[in-house]
């Protein structure tokens, strides 16, 4: 049987799940949870949460989004006549606010618009933007609290490996669960890539996914 049928059923199997169940909690984003937990009774209706690519942001807000009834959209997707019905629900979460690449004055217009009506908003980012076009806009980003998200440590990155080869239906054993977690970068991101590759590599060489061929393949890409 050829390779692709069975890459196409992985595609579907391993989508992830943005599901309260699904989260890994340690103490790299506990405050970031505890925060998504304590909803409604936030000290400000306006909160942004920061971490790097593939931290949990996008699975934190689904999760906050699911609660609050609130609508999801991209930042750069913003535009000052779709406000008021973004803001529709009292709740919203507008992710990936990126300096340069949204329209400043439709972000204005929404945090004016959300305190005015009591509404929600919870904004997410690599890391809290400072520099805008629209003055007022930086002044009042600077003043929202701000929750970061931290690189995930030891055992956080080994229960995201062990999470990410069972989404890819992978039984792996310890061993190469401690090998891959010391040779990687400590970062979501890095987690998801190397697993991606593992699988990827194991299925073109029909090889079972052992520490010794992840040593293989992970050592072949260092030199």
């Amino acid at each position: 049987m050829s390779n692709r049928p069975r890459q196409l059923a992985l595609a579907l199997e391993h989508a992830e799940s943005f599901a309260r169940e699904d989260f890994l909690s340690g103490p790299s984003n506990a405050v970031a949870l505890a925060l998504v937990d304590a909803w409604p009774d936030w000290s400000h209706r306006t909160v942004m949460l920061t971490g790097p690519e593939g931290s949990g942001k996008s699975h934190l807000a689904a999760i906050w989004a699911r609660t609050a009834g609130a609508r999801l959209i991209a930042a750069r997707a913003l535009e000052e006549a779709s406000v008021p019905s973004a803001l529709a629900t009292g709740a919203l979460v507008v992710e990936d606010v990126v300096a340069g690449a949204f329209d400043e004055r439709a972000l204005f217009h929404l945090l004016n618009l959300a305190r005015e009506h009591d509404a929600f908003v919870l904004l997410t980012a690599r890391t809290a933007p400072v520099t805008f076009a629209v003055r007022d806009l930086a002044s009042r980003l600077k003043a929202l609290p701000l929750v970061a998200m931290m690189p995930p440590d030891d055992t956080l990155l080994r229960a995201v490996l062990v999470k990410l080869f069972a989404d890819r239906q992978l039984a792996v054993d310890e061993a190469l669960i401690g090998y891959v977690a010391t040779r990687i970068e400590r970062s979501f991101a890095a987690a998801r890539a190397v697993v991606a590759r593992l699988d990827d590599e194991a299925l073109r060489h029909k090889r079972p996914l052992t520490r010794a061929f992840a040593a293989e393949i992970l050592r072949a890409s260092e030199s």
